[in-house]
């Protein structure tokens, strides 16, 4: 019985030493709060008291909104999630308002959640209320930091709190209505709750350019202080043009997203009082003008050009803090029609080209409606695009064949490739191969230079095109002959597969018919 006794004995030791080494973490958890316990003991500490309700003159009893603000700032603190204790809270079902898959904590009744700030640390505890005046949250400060650190941190938990409210507040889409209100004058507004999807993650564009348009914006979002001290106004704008259904709208739909700007969506062609609709708008908002260039064509005369010039950056322009204007033109060679005036920096401060879809802005948009990553048919799309040249589609296009396919990817794609396929083989004459450039001024792609008159003698020499779609398979075989007879002139060479070939002559110049005959 004694040997049983001591086998368990030292079964239960070993026990004990299994679970003191699986459970290090748990060890050293306790360590740490041993010692936050005894720095706790050896400092001095002064208390502030947030009460939920305040006693203002009369007895009358109402909010204080320091505590709405302080909840909310000690929810989004790090520490929170190692608090003692915290109260899990379903989110709003806004999309804007949910964080965390829908989730946010709070801190627990009697429980405290630590933050610092400029090398100060500080605590906040929740007291739950013993009657229908207690509740409050206490501030804990040590007393030697009080008076450096108590005022300048209330003002930052103030100033997150607020840019939190205003990131999650719903977003508004305004569109000018014709004629002014009766009663006060101004112009009429009709307005919606802003629910567009797009965000730049989703966006199909290219990546460097799209990282560098978000630096740009998160710049402008905290560019108040050096604005001001420029002597500027806290404006930004934007000219995004290019063909139609390439995504300009899109963008600036989810540029406002980014932001968490309310949306003004002015159609110059119902406006009256560009000044007033424009003073007419709040901060913190994005101007939308679509169709710019087609409005200055539309309407002639040096009137509606400076009517124009003046609410993009006139003085009525200033009425108003951190707004970003953003124009969409269809574009064209150089912006044709478009007065230099419009262009220039200060009225236009960014402008991006947004171009025909290419192989890498599809692969973005398979990623987006098919979830695709790679696939076995991708060499055969990317092949397609190359065949095409100029001739591309637009991601709405494009977007629409994905969609429509959703259920069978490998359907979409050979879809989209008979598309290109298609497109490729058009009556256009022979052309370049398309050479994507990412630029930030705008001119995002370049087009290769082709020499006058290269294509117009191509399509003689080849009788319409090496890819019009009526060019019969002896052109083909002509082509691959003069392809091996130039690059074998100085050895045995190759005889062309037809007969009727013509002479090399023409296209590799005077001197290389003795070697052409020596092939024959």
């Amino acid at each position: 019985m004694i040997a049983v006794g001591v086998v368990l004995a030292y079964a239960a030791l070993a026990v004990a030493v299994v679970r003191l080494v699986l459970s290090y973490r748990s060890a050293i958890y306790a360590l740490r709060r041993l010692w936050r316990w005894g720095d706790d003991w050896a400092q001095a500490y002064q208390y502030h008291e947030v009460p939920r309700r305040l006693t203002v003159d009369g007895g009358a009893e109402r909010d204080n909104p320091l505590f709405a603000k302080a909840a909310a700032y000690v929810s989004s603190l790090p520490s929170l999630e190692d608090a003692d204790a915290a109260s899990v809270i379903s989110s709003s079902a806004s999309p804007r308002k949910k964080t965390n898959g829908g989730f946010s904590l709070h801190l627990g009744p009697g429980h405290t959640a630590r933050d610092a700030f400029q090398g100060a640390r500080l605590a906040w505890t929740y007291r739950p209320a013993r009657d229908e005046h207690d509740e409050a949250l206490v501030l804990r400060v040590r007393r030697h930091d009080r008076t450096r650190v108590l005022r300048p941190y209330l003002q930052h938990v103030e100033s997150v709190a607020n840019e939190m409210e205003l990131r999650r507040r719903e977003l508004r889409l305004f569109a000018n209505a014709s004629g002014v209100d009766a009663r006060t004058g101004a112009p009429r507004w009709a307005s919606a709750p802003f629910t567009h999807p797009a965000t730049l993650d989703t966006v199909a564009m290219d990546p460097d350019l799209k990282a560098r348009v978000r630096a740009d914006l998160e710049i402008f979002a905290k560019g108040r202080a050096y604005y001001h001290r420029l002597g500027r106004v806290w404006r930004r704008s934007y000219l995004l043009h290019g063909p139609p259904g390439t995504g300009k709208s899109t963008f600036a739909a989810a540029m406002a997203r980014f932001l968490g700007y309310d949306v003004y969506d002015v159609d110059l062609s119902r406006a009256g009082d560009l000044r007033a609709l424009l003073m007419s708008t709040t901060p913190r908002s994005l101007i939308l003008v679509e169709d710019l260039d087609r409005h200055l064509l539309q309407t002639h005369g040096d009137n509606a050009e400076a009517r124009v010039l003046s609410f993009m950056d006139g003085v009525a322009s200033c009425c108003g803090e951190e707004r970003v204007m953003v124009f969409t033109m269809r574009g064209g060679k150089e912006h044709e029609g478009v007065p230099a005036a419009v262009l220039r920096p200060g009225r236009l401060d960014v402008h991006i080209r947004f171009t025909l879809c290419d192989f890498d802005a599809f692969k973005a948009l398979a990623s987006s409606y098919l979830g695709l990553k790679d696939h076995k048919l991708y060499p055969q799309v990317e092949e397609g695009f190359h065949a095409a040249g100029d001739r591309r589609f637009s991601p709405a296009e494009l977007g629409e064949i994905m969609l429509a396919n959703r259920g069978s990817p490998s359907r979409a794609l050979r879809t989209v490739i008979t598309k290109l396929q298609r497109a490729s083989v058009s009556d256009a004459p022979s052309r370049l191969p398309h050479r994507r450039m990412t630029s930030w001024s705008g001119a995002a792609h370049a087009q290769l230079d082709v020499p006058a008159g290269t294509e117009a003698e191509a399509t003689e020499e080849t009788g319409g095109g090496l890819f019009g779609k009526d060019a019969p398979m002896r052109e083909f075989k002509k082509l691959y002959g003069l392809i091996r007879v130039k690059s074998r002139r100085e050895g045995a060479g190759v005889v062309p597969l037809d007969d009727e070939a013509p002479t090399p002559t023409a296209l590799i110049g005077r001197g290389s018919g003795s070697n052409h005959d020596k092939e024959r």
